[in-house]
């Protein structure tokens, strides 16, 4: 399983990119660096003359692969979250029982993908962008327009096997979209606060303790449905 996950792609909506990145040796430096730079120097210090620099290329060759910084943040987001719904599905092939399938769910919400490696883009360096970065991706004025043309299909397909889950434990809880998209942008935040702004959280959170938070917060609310 993890072979096939090494080696796999993540279909990302076209509207992202000029031309699909990973068709050339040239496109697949641009996402891989350009990955490493943002999570580095963040999307505010970030330049394509930057990256040029970094690859041996020039902005103009970038601009060919990507309209701006913006698309490509989108781009990694979104190859983040289908990840992310890669692990699901691969990690939940066994389990026959929705309370294990949504205890492993909540598990990828609170502490991130469970496979690890991809030769494509690295899913560490992806979760760690995804948590300092992604929010600058969609607060913006451009989101309704970015909505209507899918640029969102990766997290909402991830967002919603969940929702699915939760839906087969309590099929008469009426929020399972709400509560999955609460947790979802919830634990990218503790998660951020617990690395930079310490005195939002307990001392003890960690991926672990986020982790039993979270499962509780779910479990408690789905079970407690009135």
């Amino acid at each position: 399983m993890e072979a096939i996950l090494n080696k796999m792609k993540v279909e990302v909506n076209s509207n992202l990119y000029q031309k699909e990145p990973f068709s050339s040796d040239l496109g697949t430096a641009i996402v891989q660096e350009g990955a490493k730079m943002i999570r580095d120097l963040g999307l505010e210090n970030f330049t394509f003359k930057k990256l040029g620099s970094q690859i041996g290329s020039t902005e103009a060759a970038i601009y060919r692969y990507f309209e701006n910084k913006h698309k490509l943040l989108l781009y990694l987001t979104a190859w983040y979250w289908g990840w992310m719904e890669h692990n699901l599905v691969f990690g939940t092939a066994n389990l026959i029982d929705p309370a294990e399938r949504l205890r492993l769910s909540i598990k990828l919400l609170a502490e991130g993908p469970i496979f690890m490696k991809n030769e494509n883009l690295d899913p560490k360096t992806l979760r760690e962008i995804v948590v300092n970065e992604s929010i600058k991706g969609y607060l913006t004025k451009d989101v309704d327009q970015e909505h209507e043309v899918g640029i969102f299909a990766q997290v909402y397909k991830f967002g919603e096997r969940i929702a699915n889950i939760v839906s087969e434990i309590n099929p008469s809880y009426t929020y399972p979209k709400t509560l999955v998209y609460t947790v979802l942008e919830s634990s990218l935040l503790q998660s951020f606060n617990s690395q930079h702004l310490p005195g939002m959280t307990e001392n003890s959170l960690n991926a672990s303790t986020r982790f039993q938070f979270f499962y509780q917060l779910v479990i408690n609310t789905i079970q407690n449905d009135n």
